[in-house]
């Protein structure tokens, strides 16, 4: 299911979609030509933003460090093979593949995709009765057209959920309503009872088919992190900028650079796990605050044989909204992997959080034997994601909540004294929550920095 299928398909141009993935080619080469400037960089975040921004910075001969708080690279770009199949904690897809530039470091890593094709699915009410597809299609296009036009009706203190209900009260209840908002809007945004009923339509997508990952997502990051100086394991606490080199705490040691880039996760700033001296500008601070970091947690699950329709997608639902609502069929790229991906959001993802595998297991199987019948086996394993209390991350991406104004995610971007910068999918207006957007960002600051020379 596509995500952001209802964000404007107009492309606006960024020249550096043009001109940075040739500059990463050339760069993820060991250079001996570089000529060393005397300037040191130190990046906090070994994501694809502060891989991007590394890759760059050290081909334009900067000294630089890259602070990594996890044992391996990639973030949110997270791969467990574990079971025999690469299951994407974080980033599955490369939504769009035109002209964006994830397409092409896929390519150049050895990232290999399938693709998805929307249209390829079946869709099931409660007790298994499936869904007249030609009824799925009127509601889909009623709730495109609503997309469209419920922000006329919105107010800056008021969420998506709470104008919606106004508008279409005989929406509320319904089970089909329930699932398309939850699958299609809550799914790519958050929480809409905390969704800007004025913003929840904001952002670019670039165009062309949706692919998605079947040897990993973390290939990328793997690829970028290549003759890179990463420190792994290294927790960061505080960053000093009150002098004319940044000290950068962590580990209960302190590195010094002449520029910081952050590229931690919206939600870890929220947390306050850095501390900044002198306190960041008030514009950041209320910025931080006011975008919004939703939840989306992922589940695999395998079984010896497979019992479910041959489809790319299993559409269900359920009167509980965000619940275990669509399944991806694993089989359609992995043929010999009788598996499927299904998703929880928003705070139905934070309360599985608190859940057992079995509990989880138990809810899953709920759905699946009200679909195909009681006699469905068990299955074998399963693989989930706790994205809410990940210290890493404390969320899944950032929305537009209640209360944002677009303006924020550029406040977000800001460079603080040209010393501190800032990167990531939060810091980008126009592809905030996505993987290309987190690219665009380190993009977007690697730039700051050599233009300051």
């Amino acid at each position: 299911m596509k995500r952001r299928n209802y964000i404007k398909n107009t492309l606006l141009g960024i020249p550096l979609v043009l001109l940075s993935p040739a500059v990463l080619s050339s760069s993820c080469h060991e250079d001996e030509n570089i000529m060393p400037n005397g300037k040191k960089v130190i990046i906090i975040g070994a994501g694809l933003a502060g891989l991007t921004a590394a890759k760059m910075l050290k081909a334009r001969g900067f000294d630089v460090v890259v602070l990594e708080a996890q044992n391996k690279v990639g973030g949110r770009l997270r791969t467990d093979r574990s079971l025999g199949v690469a299951f994407d904690e974080g980033a599955s897809w490369i939504h769009g593949i035109d002209k964006n530039p994830i397409t092409r470091l896929a390519n150049e890593s050895g990232m290999q995709t399938f693709h998805t094709k929307d249209e390829d699915w079946k869709a099931y009410d409660i007790k298994g009765a499936l869904i007249d597809s030609a009824k799925f299609d009127q509601v889909e296009k009623e709730y495109e057209k609503i997309l469209n036009t419920l922000m006329k009706s919105g107010k800056a203190n008021q969420s998506f959920e709470t104008v919606f209900n106004q508008l279409h009260p005989t929406k509320v209840n319904d089970r089909l309503w329930k699932f398309i908002l939850s699958a299609y809007l809550t799914f790519d945004t958050g929480d809409l009872n905390k969704l800007s009923s004025l913003y929840y339509n904001e952002g670019e997508e670039f165009g062309g088919i949706e692919k998605i990952a079947t040897n990993g997502y973390d290939t990328i990051p793997n690829y970028l992190a290549k003759n890179i100086n990463i420190q792994l394991n290294q927790r960061v606490t505080k960053i000093d900028y009150s002098t004319k080199k940044a000290k950068v705490s962590h580990n209960g040691t302190t590195s010094e650079a002449d520029f910081v880039i952050v590229t931690v996760p919206l939600g870890v700033l929220k947390a306050g796990k850095i501390e900044f001296l002198p306190t960041l500008p008030s514009t950041k601070k209320e910025a931080i605050q006011k975008v919004g970091m939703s939840c989306v947690n992922k589940f695999l699950l395998t079984w010896d044989k497979a019992f479910w329709d041959d489809v790319q997608y299993i559409a269900y639902t359920p009167e509980t909204r965000d619940k275990f609502n669509y399944f991806v069929n694993v089989k359609k790229f992995h043929p010999s992997v009788n598996a499927l991906i299904t998703f929880a959001y928003a705070d139905y993802a934070r309360k599985t959080e608190t859940m057992t595998d079995t509990q989880i297991i138990d809810e899953i199987m709920t759905h699946l034997r009200d679909i195909y019948g009681n006699n469905i086996p068990m299955p074998t394993k399963m693989l989930r994601t706790k994205w809410q209390s990940n210290e890493n991350a404390y969320g899944a991406y950032s929305y537009t909540a209640v209360g944002t104004e677009m303006e924020h995610f550029e406040e977000l971007a800001e460079a603080v004294n040209n010393q501190i910068f800032f990167a990531g999918e939060h810091t980008e207006v126009d592809y905030f929550s996505t993987a290309h957007g987190a690219y665009l960002s380190g993009v977007r600051e690697a730039e700051k920095i050599i233009d300051l020379q």
